[in-house]
């Protein structure tokens, strides 16, 4: 397109099928990429059309300097469902590089991945409420997203408003969201929308502000309820709580219940004490979060949480999204359920990034002592078990020390790979890599970097705890008993090897024990030495075979 051409299209002005977005009065890319998708959501749901970037309202060109325009355009396909295929156009003109970005007229109706629809209303761009787009079981990219049908103004509670704008304050002493008017804070969080001067409430929008009797008549399923058992093998309860209330009230009143309950103990570290609670306040929130943001909306069952004296069992209806499961939960992409709830966790601060929940739950309990997590699931619920119990306190000191030693936290992958050594005193490259849910390449890159820094050593393919490990976490007699049980378990293999043949090799020993050629070698002469096999032949042609006192 020539500048002359570009010109007379601005000439035209805005209309149904043409829109003028600035690039430089964005803040960030963010913004810009925000900006192109509404835009192109809005285009192929009305007429389709061109949205010229770097065009001011009253048609001044500004520019787009530093623009990606590939970037931009995997940015709309990424962010929109189905995702849209457009295409940009640098012009160059005397006042700077203007981006056409053409968009089709889409046969389906088109969403940003938040689940939100626009339209072009003349020159303007407005939010779209399809049939569908309602609170009901009908399909749509994001249930958190949907409009609740019956829901107005009036069952937003201004209270709660105010709170989250002081816990976002807090939290975030940056952000500029707490000093936006009501209505503009939840309209920017998408917990609402505005249809001219009428608010629509999302889903999510009545989790997190919605008045407590307005989510009990308008989503009765958005129910928690505490039970607390003061013994393991009690049926019954001796404490309970039902709430129906917004997400971060609950959040707020059962962390302070748990922490009722919770004891504590003391780990000498050095100089210093470390303080080991039996729940970690971060792993219960991070859980419960969890269950709330992927639990189904669409399921009348509530959240259960059930506290007993050494475990806390969160449950929640709706089975784990897509493919994800017990064995691949860590390592798998997060697949939200309700994107928006997730969302609206991240922009509050009480998340890190959406997804991250389960690595950071994993490893706190590690490093405390702690067994994993424990998910089970069906095809309509998840259950996750947290347990109090500090299996070894040596362990935790060892993870402290080493951590503070070398000036950075191990990664969730060693961790699991040490406390496997712990529990099972050696690992395979196979064991390893199924232990931390990642490719064997990856697995044998961690390993290699534990026996870098001397934490782990290699005894035949197999690799284990090293000594100066074993004098922290367990003794150094553990550590000569388990290197000796290896030896001895290579020695009974070849031996009982050579009761069914008539001879042995270097190369074979090192198949039958997981040896290198040179511990094969060891080991094979030792047996020599200790006068239960004798060598015959030389050079290639050497064998070992069983002396005859020994058959």
């Amino acid at each position: 397109m020539t500048e002359q051409a570009l010109r007379k299209m601005i000439a035209a002005g805005e209309s149904t099928r043409q829109e003028f977005k600035s690039w430089v009065k964005c803040k960030d890319y963010r913004q810009r990429k925000e900006l192109a998708v509404k835009s192109a959501v809005a285009l192929a749901n009305t007429k389709g059309g061109v949205l010229l970037f770097g065009v001011e309202d009253d048609g001044t060109i500004t520019g787009c300097p530093k623009s990606d325009p590939q970037a931009l355009m995997e940015a709309i396909y990424d962010m929109t469902r189905p995702s849209l295929f457009t295409e940009i156009e640098p012009v160059e003109t005397s006042d700077g590089v203007v981006l056409v970005v053409s968009v089709e007229k889409s046969n389906s109706h088109v969403a940003t991945t938040g689940g939100i629809y626009y339209r072009r209303l003349g020159n303007v761009t407005k939010p779209d409420y399809p049939a569908n787009d309602v609170y009901s079981p009908a399909d749509n990219p994001d249930f958190s997203a949907k409009i609740v049908e019956g829901a107005t103004e009036s069952d937003i509670d201004l209270l709660e408003v105010y709170r989250l704008k002081e816990k976002l304050r807090i939290r975030d002493a940056g952000s500029a969201l707490p000093d936006l008017a009501d209505t503009t804070f939840l309209d920017n969080l998408n917990l609402i929308r505005m249809d001219k001067d009428e608010v629509r409430v999302t889903v999510a929008g009545l989790l997190f502000v919605g008045k407590a009797a307005s989510i009990a008549r308008l989503l009765p399923q958005a129910e928690v309820i505490y039970l607390h058992y003061s013994d393991e093998a009690q049926t019954e309860y001796d404490n309970r709580m039902d709430m129906q209330e917004p997400v971060i009230s609950i959040l707020d009143k059962l962390t302070e219940r748990i922490r009722t309950y919770n004891r504590l103990t003391n780990v000498q570290v050095g100089l210093f004490r470390l303080e080991v609670y039996d729940f970690s306040e971060a792993v219960f929130q991070e859980a419960l979060l969890n269950a709330l943001a992927h639990r189904s909306y669409e399921d009348m069952a509530p959240v259960y949480v059930k506290h007993y004296p050494t475990k806390i069992v969160i449950e929640n209806p709706g089975g784990f999204p897509g493919d994800i499961n017990e064995s691949n939960i860590i390592t798998h992409q997060s697949i939200p359920r309700n994107k928006l709830i997730a969302m609206t966790l991240q922009h509050l601060k009480y998340v890190q990034r959406s997804g991250q929940g389960v690595d950071i739950m994993f490893q706190s309990m590690l490093t405390e002592g702690k067994p994993y997590p424990e998910y089970a699931s069906t095809a309509n619920s998840v259950r996750l078990t947290l347990r109090s119990t500090m299996e070894n306190q040596n362990f935790v000191r060892f993870i402290a020390e080493t951590q503070d030693k070398r000036s950075k936290m191990f990664t969730l992958s060693e961790l699991m790979i040490l406390h496997y050594l712990r529990e099972h005193q050696k690992i395979t490259l196979k064991q390893a890599a199924k232990t931390i849910q990642e490719t064997d390449d990856n697995a044998h890159k961690v390993l290699n970097a534990l026996r870098d820094e001397g934490l782990l050593e290699l005894n035949g393919k197999t690799y284990m705890l090293s000594l100066k490990v074993y004098e922290t976490v367990k003794t150094d007699v553990a550590y000569v008993q388990d290197k000796t049980v290896s030896q001895i378990q290579a020695k009974d293999r070849i031996l009982e090897y050579l009761k069914h043949k008539p001879s042995i090799t270097n190369q074979k020993a090192q198949e039958l024990c997981g040896y290198t050629k040179d511990q094969a070698y060891r080991i094979l002469r030792k047996l020599v030495e200790e006068g239960k096999i004798e060598v015959k032949g030389a050079g290639r042609g050497r064998r070992y075979c069983l002396k005859e006192n020994q058959r």
